[in-house]
C-alpha cells in the first residue's frame, strides 16, 4: 500500500536512506531534512513494514524532483520503484507542475517509465539551490533524467 508518509515514519525513511547512502547509490539526508520535508515523502508499506520511500519535492511554478526513491532489496522486482513514481506524477498532475526531473545512478528504471535524459543545465534551480553545496557537485555522476507532465 502506497500512503504519504507521517512524522512517525521519519526515523525508518532515515535509515533506508542510510543504507542506500552507506552504498553509494543515493545522498545521504539528514534525519532533520526528512523531518522538514515529511509532506514531500510517500511510503510503500506492508504487512506493517516499509519496504519502499519517495519523495516529490517541488521547485518552482513547473518543475518538481523526484527524490530519496529506495526500494529495500528483498521486494525489488515487485514493481514497487514505479508505483512510487506514478503516485508523485499524479501528484504533479494535480498541482499543475509541468516537468517532473530525478538525479539518478539507474536511469534506465526511468527510462522505462517514460523519463529521458537530459542535460542538468534545464535545472538550473536545483544546481544553484542544491547541488552548489553537494560534496559530489564537482565530481557529479548523477544523470539527470525528465518527464513532461501532461
Amino acid at each position: 500500500m502506497i500512503r504519504k508518509a507521517t512524522v512517525k515514519d521519519a526515523k525508518e525513511i532515515f535509515n533506508i536512506l542510510q543504507k542506500f547512502a552507506i552504498e553509494g547509490v543515493l545522498l545521504p539526508r539528514s534525519l532533520n531534512s526528512i523531518y522538514e520535508n515529511i509532506r514531500d515523502f510517500y511510503v510503500y508499506e506492508e504487512n506493517g513494514r516499509i519496504a519502499g520511500i519517495g519523495s516529490l519535492h517541488i521547485f518552482w511554478e513547473d518543475l518538481a524532483e523526484i527524490k530519496s526513491l529506495a526500494v529495500l532489496p528483498e521486494y525489488q522486482g515487485k514493481g514497487i520503484g514505479k508505483q512510487l513514481v506514478e503516485e508523485c506524477i499524479k501528484e504533479a498532475k494535480q498541482l499543475g507542475i509541468k516537468k517532473v526531473f530525478a538525479l539518478t545512478y539507474v536511469p534506465d528504471f526511468f527510462q522505462k517509465i517514460g523519463f529521458r535524459v537530459v542535460d542538468k543545465s534545464e535545472f538550473p534551480q536545483k544546481v544553484w539551490t542544491e547541488c552548489i553545496h553537494c560534496v559530489k557537485f564537482n565530481d557529479c555522476k548523477e544523470i539527470p533524467v525528465m518527464l513532461e507532465v501532461e
